[in-house]
């Protein structure tokens, strides 16, 4: 900064003070030394800025001009400052998180909820995406994925202990089906396809059992890419569905739908809370990150 503003903010004191003594206890600084502040600042400037006698203190032409240029000026400047200190103690921001939509209805949003009430300053805005997209790339803060499909070089929060997925059935479904027994008997089921939109494909069921691990591709009469609808057709009695436990249990617990395969569907590392390491955190970044981390009960 150039040395000729060093002294600014005490001329302005003294200048609106009209005194010295009560520009000094305001500033909080010896009376001496504001003097020899004042007189250093109209040394570099090479003119006058106060007309000093025993009795007060008024600016010069330039001192008045300077004190209705610069004085607002500076005030606006510190207005800036501390709103930005405000901005560092009260959290604030905008937020993009890439997300599927089962782990935005189940995982975030019931812990968002009552974040946001809290902090009404932060925004977040959330894409519902089955990409597995490079969130760095799209301008995502952050994603939420299965640990295991996270990529090693970025930070991973838990979401949840596991994950694990269900294959089910609506009861009218078996009336008419056998029931699997080994996942290569859902080759001859007509079953309800998940399009992921990365690569283009169905999704293949995934099973293990005593270390063995299958891949099962099935087929049927429809393809949803959203896992709501999948779970609706089952009910519907439109084939069997591959989807996760937790949007799963209620309505089997309600007679609704029947599941199978259940030995041979495994517990999975759980969903992530993911972004970049090189993410510059912020306070109302890490708070986010604190809310919806998974706690052990």
């Amino acid at each position: 900064m150039d040395d000729a503003l060093d002294g600014l903010s005490e001329f302005l004191a003294v200048a609106r003070e009209r005194s010295f003594t009560r520009a000094a206890a305001k500033l909080g600084i010896a009376q001496p030394t504001l003097s020899q502040t004042i007189r250093a600042l109209e040394e570099r400037l090479g003119v006058r800025l106060l007309i000093r006698t025993t009795r007060s203190v008024s600016p010069t032409d330039a001192g008045e001009r300077l004190l209705q240029t610069a004085g607002p000026r500076l005030d606006d400047i510190r207005a800036e400052l501390e709103a930005l200190r405000e901005q560092r103690d009260k959290p604030t921001g905008t937020f993009r998180i890439s997300a599927i939509d089962f782990t935005v209805d189940y995982i975030l949003w019931p812990r968002l909820a009552p974040f946001l009430a809290k902090h009404p300053d932060i925004r977040v805005e959330i894409a519902i995406d089955y990409a597995m997209t490079d969130i760095a790339a799209s301008g995502y803060d952050a994603g939420v994925r299965l640990g295991d499909v996270v990529a090693k070089d970025m930070i991973a929060v838990p979401l949840t202990a596991h994950s694990r997925f269900a294959v089910v059935g609506a009861p009218k479904y078996f009336e008419q089906h056998a029931v699997p027994t080994i996942p290569q008997d859902l080759t001859s089921h007509r079953c309800i396809n998940l399009r992921l939109p990365t690569y283009g494909n169905t999704y293949a069921w995934e099973f293990e059992k005593d270390g063995q691990e299958l891949r099962v591709r099935v087929e049927g009469q429809v393809v949803f890419n959203g896992i709501f609808q999948v779970l609706n057709a089952a009910l519907d009695g439109f084939g069997l569905a591959f989807i996760p436990e937790t949007i799963a249990a209620p309505h089997i617990e309600a007679g609704r739908l029947r599941r199978v395969l259940e030995d041979w569907c495994p517990y999975w590392e759980g969903y992530h809370l993911y972004y970049p390491t090189r993410r510059q955190s912020s306070p109302a970044f890490a708070l986010l990150v604190e809310a919806l981390r998974h706690r052990a009960s």
